[in-house]
């Protein structure tokens, strides 16, 4: 039988038993925290961002088209079955009628910050309600002790929040290169495929990334990378991110990833949907607009092949490549398609947890506009996480406002936005 039949029987029978890089799809370049163990890309498609990508350029503003009404979710797997649930909807805040639109908002964005402390801005957005998450890169860590302090206050302030959930604590883990905190995982992607036992290695990595994170606090990883490379050398080759060219080992690694990590209390996160494989080396969305002309047999037979053995495995959350596939929509990166986001992930793949995009900042999106522009045409498309990665909470909270601007003019449904919000909410109070 092939790998991926070999996998499908094993996950059946366990089943069955019981900074510098900014954006998470870049290549190296990358930003290693403590460690600065090499130069890792970060954002959807670079190993140096977190997705968080370098800073992009104010242009003009493009129009963007409206999502078609979302498929019904049920909300991201709870991590952590004893884990209080958000009560009422999009976790309602005590003593009050609901959230209001500012606090539905920010519960939308995932901010950062520069450097080791966490500015008073950002500790007021939590303590207000107006923040999902924070996501830290190696500028924000110089050990563990300091990153875990860190923690504390986040933690401290989110305590004092109307929101009754965790936040969303994250970073790139990866291993090989890409790596934000010192330590596991240490082999890459490519190294693990090249294992003598690469189920075993994934699932040493796996285990390696949610025990160290969760030893600093952190429960949310932006990995496993699921992208098929096509060619050697190439955008998710040469960094080492890509497991192999074979799709069927790249399920049955990036499954054994996520299930392995996720025993650790420590969300996964599949990239780069509908995948970067196909990417050439100069190739990167977090500096320009990339445009992937892969055929739809390639799309779906190999580059989004890993990902229905992801969903089975009830990967947490799912990321959105900024690269344009005019197979599937020739007019929109896949993060600010609804085609894509609403009719391939989750209607023809079946994922019902929550979507995450890449670096908000990256360069692919300068013809959309301004960072609420971008993330209003996010959220059109079916986006529930912002990721504002650019280092600066003002970026996060422009987004936040320019949701709520939206939501309160009627230009993005009420009952569409609270949906994402409560995919979001119920993925935090699966959280540590």
């Amino acid at each position: 039988m092939s790998l991926r039949t070999g996998w499908v029987v094993t996950a059946l029978a366990l089943l069955l038993a019981s900074g510098t890089v900014t954006s998470c799809a870049s290549p190296p370049g990358t930003d290693t925290g403590t460690a600065r163990t090499t130069a890792a890309p970060t954002g959807t498609g670079s190993p140096a961002a977190p997705d968080g990508s370098a800073p992009a350029a104010t242009t003009p503003t493009a129009t963007a088209t409206p999502a078609p009404s979302p498929t019904p979710s049920r909300g991201a797997p709870t991590l952590n079955p004893t884990a209080p649930r958000p009560t009422g909807t999009a976790g309602s805040d005590e003593g009050t009628d609901g959230p209001t639109p500012a606090q539905l908002a920010g519960r939308r964005v995932v901010y950062s910050y520069p450097g080791l402390t966490p500015p008073p801005a950002l500790l007021a957005d939590i303590r207000a309600g107006l923040a999902a998450g924070v996501i830290f890169f190696g500028e924000n860590v110089s050990s563990p002790e300091q990153l875990r302090s860190v923690v504390r206050q986040l933690r401290e302030a989110q305590q004092q929040s109307p929101v009754q959930a965790p936040l969303l604590l994250m970073t790139d883990q990866e291993g090989g290169l890409v790596r934000r905190l010192p330590g596991a995982p240490e082999l890459s992607a490519r190294r693990i495929g090249q294992a003598a036992d690469p189920v075993a290695a994934a699932t040493e990595a796996g285990t390696g990334a949610g025990t160290n994170l969760a030893g600093v606090g952190l429960n949310v990883n932006l990995a496993p990378v699921l992208d098929v490379y096509d060619v050697p050398g190439n955008f998710a080759d040469r960094a080492e991110r890509s497991f192999s060219s074979d799709p069927d080992v790249v399920a049955a690694l990036g499954t054994a990833f996520i299930k392995a990590q996720q025993r650790t209390g420590v969300a996964a996160t599949a990239k780069h949907f509908p995948g970067l494989g196909t990417a050439p080396a100069n190739s990167n969305t977090d500096t320009g607009p990339v445009t992937l002309p892969a055929g739809l047999s390639r799309l779906r037979d190999v580059d989004e092949a890993p990902y229905p053995d992801a969903v089975a495995a009830d990967v947490g959350l799912v990321m959105l490549s900024w690269a344009v596939y005019p197979a599937l929509d020739p007019d929109h990166p896949a993060g600010l398609s609804a085609t894509v986001v609403e009719r391939e992930l989750r209607e023809r793949i079946g994922f019902e947890g929550v979507t995450i995009t890449d670096a908000l900042e990256a360069g692919a999106l300068q013809a959309v506009g301004t960072t609420g522009q971008r993330a209003v045409a996010a959220a059109l498309a079916g986006m529930d996480l912002l990721l504002c990665s650019a280092r600066d909470t003002g970026q996060g909270e422009q987004a936040a406002a320019a949701l709520a601007e939206a939501l309160t003019s009627g230009r993005l449904d009420r009952d569409e936005f609270t949906a994402a919000a409560d995919r979001v909410t119920a993925l935090r109070s699966g959280l540590g």
